[in-house]
């Protein structure tokens, strides 16, 4: 890992997309969140942040810049936004209110598990949890996006899976680590 003393462009866009997040809400909130204008804005740019969040990896990973200080902010950010949108939805009555409950304690409880295991390893993100994060950020997006009717149950479906792999992938981090 190369240190970097002065800000490189992927810690920039980590800060990016925390500082965009207000603004995200904002869109989402906009005329009591029932505008669906201001509900395709909201998903867009909520979607511009998520890009945000897969370009800034790539660059680090690309120029050799992964910092101390990304490896922290970079899963802050993530889980800033997962909340951002979750409940910001189901305070709008547009998500289940049980579905933000399942993300946010499974990402809480990895992030306090990612803590107590850190002087024997970082357990790195699994497949699963790259593909979790996917069908999380989209299935929230498609809440968000006004989408006709005949879109509800592959929306819904969508979401399910989203579900299933935060359970799934939450239970292998936790098997994970109790090995270490």
């Amino acid at each position: 890992m190369k240190k970097v003393s002065r800000p490189n462009l992927p810690n920039s866009l980590t800060i990016f997309r925390v500082l965009a997040l207000p603004f995200c809400a904002y869109a989402l909130f906009r005329n009591g969140g029932n505008d669906t204008d201001w509900r395709i804005i909201a998903f867009t740019l909520f979607f511009i942040v998520g890009l945000s969040d897969v370009l800034d990896g790539k660059i680090a990973r690309d120029r050799n810049q992964i910092t101390e200080l990304g490896k922290l902010l970079d899963p802050i950010a993530d889980k800033a936004m997962l909340a951002t949108a979750t409940i910001g939805a189901s305070i709008l009555g547009m998500l289940p209110w049980w579905i933000t409950i399942v993300f946010l304690i499974r990402e809480s409880a990895v992030t306090i598990l990612r803590f107590a295991v850190l002087k024997k390893g970082v357990i790195p993100a699994s497949r699963g949890g790259k593909l979790k994060s996917f069908f999380q950020s989209f299935g929230v997006g498609f809440y968000i996006l006004p989408l006709p009717e005949y879109l509800h149950t592959p929306r819904d479906i969508f979401m399910a899976v989203a579900v299933l792999l935060t359970v799934t992938t939450g239970v292998d981090y936790f098997r994970k680590a109790m090995k270490k």
